[in-house]
């Protein structure tokens, strides 16, 4: 048995990815496209159409009409993209959100500007730990200034 991460993004556009877009763009951050999709974990034994079937058919976390899935080949984000974990992880339901940053010509961001975003909009470091394609952190605030 092994863990395979899926990615449920909206097929409809996305308020929330826009909203985040406009205001990274206002605090200086150049990205020309936000993604944003919610990351789940699921056991799986190795056989994708049957976890796809599955995941399709589990109405409170997929609808077919305004839903994407799609399978990950990693644990791990990838390249210009931040998982945004809670802290304390519910029960049920996605273990993360997923944001993807483009630049110009839709390809990734580089890490610099991806770090940028993080701290300045995507993570809160109270309540969330910001997973990236290098490791991980809850950027949290220095012991010396609590």
């Amino acid at each position: 048995m092994t863990r395979r991460a899926v990615s449920i993004s909206l097929k409809i556009p996305d308020n929330t990815a826009y909203t985040a877009l406009v205001a990274l763009r206002r605090l200086g951050i150049d990205v020309e496209r936000v993604e944003r999709s919610e990351i789940f974990v699921f056991d799986d034994d190795g056989d994708a159409s049957a976890l796809t079937a599955r995941i399709i058919s589990d109405e409170t976390i997929f609808n077919p009409n305004k839903h994407r899935l799609n399978l990950l080949e990693s644990l791990r984000p990838g390249w210009g993209e931040v998982w945004i974990e809670p802290l304390e992880h519910p029960a049920r339901g996605p273990i993360a959100t997923a944001w993807r940053l483009f630049g110009p010509r839709g390809t990734p961001v580089k890490r610099p500007i991806l770090e940028t975003a993080i701290e300045r909009l995507l993570c809160n470091p109270a309540i969330d730990r910001a997973v990236t394609s290098m490791d991980a952190s809850d950027r949290d605030i220095p012991s010396a200034a609590e």
